[in-house]
């Protein structure tokens, strides 16, 4: 009897840890999603920070090695806004054009399914996505909303200035949170941690470099408007694990067929990201990022899961680098090693 007690104890007291952590998580997203997204950046960028400290003061290098991650970052946001404003642009022209196939498509549907015509989308159920907005759209709701999102992307960058800057001040307060001779320890799991995350995202970079390539040369031979733009971000939705390739994909669709509604354009884009695929499954993600977050697979799409569920598509980029270093944590607690075996990719002793 006393034992059930103790198991049925257990079992709520790990309910209600796992109720109240994903409850927190969800309540606390806008301090703690810039929080360590700042930290994945400054993990990123610290070589080029450690290099620069060789030529001047540690303030200096933390402020260049931020600033550098900032103007990057706004490039990328800046090209996101112009792919986003030529879309809404191009929208007339991308209606008129499929007007007629999705005429013949509701007329294929009605007569060969059990649909009704009154069952289906049309087109111009989706004409709000143009570039006219309803006249009572509240112009103050969305102009806080920017101010948020603006204040938040600052923010993250100032948190990676503080990570840089003050290191060592972070790390001489984990080794300060156990004993002396745990710090051996304590530094492996740091430096684990640290080259985990670097040579995944690093080599996530030098994977989009390429399959931005890749993307253009085929995109460019097929017709797609605005080929190599498109290109880079299909390319740099790739970040965003398993859902960014569909993105890339519909985004291709978008400014090729859906814009100038020939076949031949349609199969050009299938083929090349079909082709892109397999070359990034078999020769790139082996060979350039290969296997450097430890972590099964069925983990890492659990882990992406979860990510979306609690902070959408940063969740969702956060999630296999957070469940690298949680793995590396568990395999040195001997007390969640179990965890960390479950969780990493390592094969079974026989």
């Amino acid at each position: 009897m006393e034992e059930n007690k103790r198991i049925l104890l257990y079992a709520v007291s790990i309910i209600t840890g796992i109720f109240f952590l994903v409850w927190g998580l969800l309540e606390a997203r806008s301090v703690l999603a810039p929080l360590i997204t700042a930290i994945i950046l400054a993990l990123v960028i610290l070589p080029m920070a450690i290099w620069m400290e060789k030529l001047l003061n540690r303030g200096g290098a933390s402020l260049i090695s931020t600033f550098t991650l900032f103007v990057i970052s706004l490039g990328f946001a800046v090209l996101l806004s112009y792919q986003i404003k030529i879309f809404v642009d191009s929208w007339p022209e991308i209606k008129e054009t499929m007007e007629p196939k999705i005429a013949q498509w509701e007329t294929f549907v009605t007569d060969n399914t059990f649909l009704k015509e009154s069952d289906l989308p049309t087109i111009g159920s989706l004409s709000s996505l143009g570039g006219e907005s309803d006249e009572g759209t509240p112009l103050i709701s969305i102009f806080g909303r920017g101010t948020g999102y603006l204040g938040t992307f600052l923010l993250t960058f100032i948190y990676v200035f503080f990570m840089l800057n003050y290191r060592h001040r972070f790390r001489t307060f984990l080794l300060r949170l156990f004993p002396d001779e745990k710090n051996d320890e304590v530094n492996q799991i740091v430096q684990e941690s640290v080259n985990v995350v670097q040579q995944y995202l690093v080599g996530k970079l030098i994977l989009i470099g390429l399959l931005a390539i890749t993307y253009s040369v085929g995109l460019g031979i097929t017709g797609v408007s605005n080929f190599i733009l498109v290109s880079i971000m299909a390319a740099l939705f790739t970040l965003i694990p398993y859902l960014g390739n569909i993105i890339g994909f519909v985004l291709a669709l978008v400014f090729g067929y859906l814009t100038s509604g020939e076949i031949g354009v349609l199969i050009g884009v299938v083929i090349t990201f079909t082709v892109a695929q397999f070359f990034e499954s078999y020769v790139l993600q082996p060979y350039v990022v290969g296997q450097k977050v430890d972590v099964h697979p069925f983990f890492v799409i659990l882990a992406v899961i979860v990510g979306n569920a609690l902070w959408g598509i940063i969740g969702m980029i956060l999630a296999i680098p957070v469940m690298g270093i949680i793995t590396i944590v568990f395999l040195h607690v001997p007390a969640l090693e179990p965890f960390g075996y479950l969780f990493s990719d390592k094969k079974a002793d026989s």
